[in-house]
């Protein structure tokens, strides 16, 4: 049967071959469409009505008119209920649905998605639709950009440098920024032996950078140019033995602090692996060394770029990615997790869900992949699913005696409290977690603890108990160089000098804080809404720049509590629409204390 496409990307439209198929009458029907389309728990029809048609002498009357419009040119759609659901019926297709649902490695191929949601509408005259709207064209934006980095990275990792090159390529001209992008095109160049254009490649970004930002090459671009793999010994004899040898003295390596060391020995396992076995290497062994130098590198190195995501997708390649897999799953987590902190929560849900897949029966991997869904759930706001999946990921990490892991999901669900303020509860979980790191000697995960058990002792107004951690996490965040903790804990320095009414510190951590570029972007946005408070109370020129600047993170990476935040904050600096929005969008979000701050700071205007 011919396919009908649902077309919301770019000018919406309906397209079929043959002739011209009928169009929905009136922007209205098409935001009644869009909005239904992403709203995969469906929404009622009274909230739908007031959302969309606000001036309306009568809503649900307007919003029947609607949908009898979609319902007579769409024959492959089903809209019914309350909450209204809609389903898109074979052989039609919807591409925004389609963009949402990618699963990550499933095949589905970027450069079908081309345009802005809904490009060329607007809807002023619904401005909470319109607030709406706005987030989920950069949600949608920042989906494509990661779908067209995980091709190239795909394509490099199959053999493919060519497709790799026009992926990354199409990346680029939508972000020129991506430095990621740029190193996975550089290296697909190398592979093709364009060396020169490399290079043209590597002195144009670096050009850019220079021009745009004041700031130098991005390292993992220069990395990809120069990157050798390491030489082993030509007598030494690259077998199972050595390669797990090698591998065994990374682990011991790293756990006793020689990261470098570690790093050059896992390096060199990777090399080992490849070698064995030729001309018919160990596929398992090969991708086993990868994932374990990719994890090493991301928990122990700050690795987060193409590096780091091409060993895993060569990972993946060589081992098969269907099926129970305790390799494959720790790949796809790994993915999952650079996803969340890269703050693409669609394309995170997919490969979590797939690494849960691989990881059946095998509760020490499934006590990982939870904690990093619940890191997701917390992430968007979706607080309740992020409580449930720490407490099964601490459940299962008791089971198997994973005491490391039983700490950092304690810590994290520590997190969901402080944010929910059940300080009590926060309280209790951090605890557990501080004695985890002590008992397990793990100073590197303390700055986070230890930060965030402050930021309860701030809560509760105990100012003096939490100046000690706090100011604990900035230095032991600073010992280790870790620039995500380093802005938490700045952060969180600023926040207790707000409580202090020292308006000059508290903006003094703001800029400290912003010095480092964190990689796991939930923190960039808490230090943002930081300093918004902070720059709003001083009467600053500077707040609007912070406002805008949260509000554009937390739209592209589905952050809904600091969406909503956002803006709060435009509504202290008089924008209306904003204070429209508000309420609206809050009522979306179970958070009590998120309730309360609005209440508070906007009072009747709720």
């Amino acid at each position: 049967m011919a396919e009908t496409w649902i077309r919301l990307l770019g000018p919406p439209r309906i397209e079929s071959p043959g002739a011209a198929p009928p169009q929905p009458k009136g922007r209205k029907a098409w935001a009644v469409l869009a909005y239904l389309a992403l709203q995969p728990d469906g929404a009622s029809r009274g909230r739908t009505a007031t959302l969309l048609f606000p001036d309306a002498a009568d809503p649900l009357g307007a919003l029947r008119w609607n949908l009898s419009e979609l319902r007579r040119t769409l024959p492959g759609i089903s809209l019914t209920g309350d909450p209204l659901r809609l389903a898109v019926l074979p052989p039609w297709h919807c591409d925004a649905l389609e963009l949402v649902g990618a699963t990550p490695g499933g095949g589905a191929d970027p450069r079908r998605f081309e345009g802005q949601l809904m490009e060329g509408l607007s809807f002023a005259d619904s401005p909470v639709f319109d607030s709406w709207l706005a987030d989920q064209r950069y949600r949608l934006e920042n989906c494509v950009q990661s779908l067209l980095y995980e091709g190239s990275l795909a394509a490099l990792a199959a053999g493919a440098p060519a497709d790799a090159v026009e992926l990354a390529s199409r990346a680029l001209r939508r972000d020129p920024f991506h430095a990621d992008c740029t190193a996975v095109l550089v290296k697909a160049l190398v592979a093709l032996g364009e060396h020169r254009r490399a290079r043209e490649e590597v002195t144009k970004c670096a050009d850019l950078y220079h021009r745009e930002l004041g700031l130098p090459l991005p390292a993992e671009v220069r990395r990809a140019l120069s990157d050798s793999e390491p030489v082993a010994d030509p007598e030494l004899h690259a077998t199972a033995a050595t390669v797990r040898s090698y591998l065994d003295a990374g682990s011991a390596s790293l756990s006793a602090g020689a990261v470098d060391r570690g790093l050059d020995q896992l390096r060199l396992a990777v090399v080992l692996a490849q070698r064995a076995g030729q001309p018919a290497p160990d596929r398992h062994l090969v991708a086993e060394s990868l994932v374990t130098l990719a994890g090493a590198l991301i928990h122990q190195a700050g690795g987060r770029g193409a590096e780091v995501a091409d060993f895993l997708h060569r990972a993946l390649s060589a081992e098969a990615p269907d099926g129970v897999s305790r390799t494959a799953a720790a790949a796809l987590r790994e993915l999952g997790y650079l996803s969340v902190q890269r703050g693409v929560p669609d394309r995170a849900a997919g490969w979590l869900e797939r690494a849960m897949q691989a990881a059946q029966g095998i509760p020490e991997e499934q006590a990982r992949i939870l904690a990093i869904q619940g890191m997701l759930a917390s992430d968007t706001a979706h607080y309740g699913d992020a409580v449930g999946a720490f407490a099964e990921s601490g459940r299962l990490a008791r089971e198997v005696g994973n005491r490391r892991q039983q700490a950092f999901s304690d810590a994290l669900l520590g997190r969901v409290h402080l944010l929910r303020g059940d300080l009590e509860l926060a309280a209790a979980a951090l605890d557990r977690a501080l004695a985890g790191v002590a008992a397990e000697h793990w100073t590197a995960f303390e700055p986070f603890v230890a930060g965030v058990r402050g930021e309860v002792h701030l809560a509760a107004g105990r100012l003096e108990e939490a100046a000690a951690l706090i100011d604990r996490a900035w230095v032991m965040a600073e010992l280790a160089g870790d620039h995500c903790y380093l802005a938490l804990a700045a952060g969180a320095e600023a926040r207790l000098f707000l409580a202090h009414g020292d308006l000059a510190a508290a903006e003094h951590w703001i800029d400290r804080g912003l010095e480092p570029k964190p990689w796991y972007l939930w923190y960039t946005a808490r230090l943002l809404d930081a300093a918004a408070e902070v720059f709003l109370a001083m009467g600053s020129p500077r707040a609007p720049g912070f406002v805008d600047r949260l509000a554009a993170l937390a739209s592209r990476s589905g952050m809904r509590e600091f969406a909503v935040r956002a803006l709060s904050h435009r509504a202290a600096l008089g924008d209306e629409a904003a204070a429209q929005a508000v309420p609206w969008l809050a009522k979306e979000i179970d958070n009590p204390a998120l309730d309360a701050y609005l209440a508070t700071r906007h009072g009747a205007a709720l």
